[in-house]
């Protein structure tokens, strides 16, 4: 299996790298830490792989898609590439990683019973306004996936919802709320008012899940995640228990947060995969590691 990984620097990427390379698979890997930019390479190179997949992307957690706008848009004309680059190189499959962020917003308002977001709630062909130019970003990479598809390449589209790890940057919450915790931060600060949720999923289960699908030939979005919905007060306690303390929480209702609850339906991802590391389990891996 000859495979292109772009972004295999970055946190989804080098786990993905580390599982194809324990299969044996030829990886050549893209990324402009190495001074390689995917851009450049999908406008000039005719290169045929067994299998591309597509990681590199601008964003940097949630200040970065609140305050960087224009930044983050340009993984519009890198997605582009990509799937010109496709259909150009004769690519038969392929994986274009979108996001949770390309659901309507106005179903991930604060309110309940909430909404378990589907993939049937993304219409590509008649968009709702996804999250910020990030979502823009990743709901028009779906669209154009959807013409790549139709010039004979097989695309798998995975949603991850809240990835992490104990190797993720600490831009991103989860791993933010895990160095707090095992500095023992007394009072301990929550950006908003900690009702917000997510659906945490580890990097361990988004790469299996992606492999798991590629295995099964799936094609078309598929949600990565758990289900389960869980506060920032929540997280906030499972941390701090899982270093040995109890704190005070601090808002900051000022600070980026996004929507208020994200959360998804992952019955067509448990027909192919079910995630392996509890919400439990991650924690402990993060504050102790």
């Amino acid at each position: 299996m000859h495979v292109l990984l772009t972004g295999h620097r970055g946190f989804v990427g080098r786990h993905l790298h580390a599982a194809m390379h324990e299969r044996g698979w030829d990886v050549t890997g893209i990324d402009l830490v190495d001074g390689v930019d995917a851009l450049d390479f999908f406008r000039s190179e005719t290169i045929g792989f067994d299998l591309a997949v597509h990681c590199a992307a601008i964003v940097g957690g949630r200040a970065s898609i609140d305050e960087s706008p224009l930044g983050v848009a340009t993984n519009l004309a890198l997605d582009a590439w990509y799937m010109r680059w496709l259909v150009k190189a004769r690519v038969p499959r392929a994986v274009y990683f979108s996001s949770s962020a390309a659901y309507p917003v106005h179903l991930q308002a604060k309110g309940w019973p909430f909404t378990r977001l589907h993939e049937s709630h993304i219409d590509v062909d008649e968009p709702e306004r996804p999250d910020a130019t990030y979502g823009w970003a990743k709901l028009s990479g779906e669209l154009l996936a959807s013409y790549a598809e139709a010039e004979g390449c097989r695309i798998l589209i995975p949603r991850p919802f809240s990835g992490y790890g104990e190797d993720q940057d600490e831009a991103y919450p989860f791993p933010a709320f895990a160095a707090r915790a095992r500095r023992r931060e007394d009072p301990f600060t929550v950006w908003g008012d900690g009702t917000s949720c997510r659906d945490w999923v580890h990097i361990d289960d988004v790469v299996g899940a992606t492999l798991a699908l590629l295995d099964t030939d799936v094609t078309g979005p598929v949600n990565i995640g758990t289900g389960r919905a869980t506060s920032f007060d929540e997280l906030a306690g499972l941390m701090t228990a899982a270093a040995g303390y109890e704190a005070e929480l601090r808002y900051e209702p000022g600070a980026p947060q996004g929507v208020h609850t994200r959360v998804c339906d992952p019955s067509r991802m448990l027909g192919f995969y079910e995630p392996k590391v509890s919400l439990e389990e991650g924690v402990r891996r993060a504050v102790s590691g």
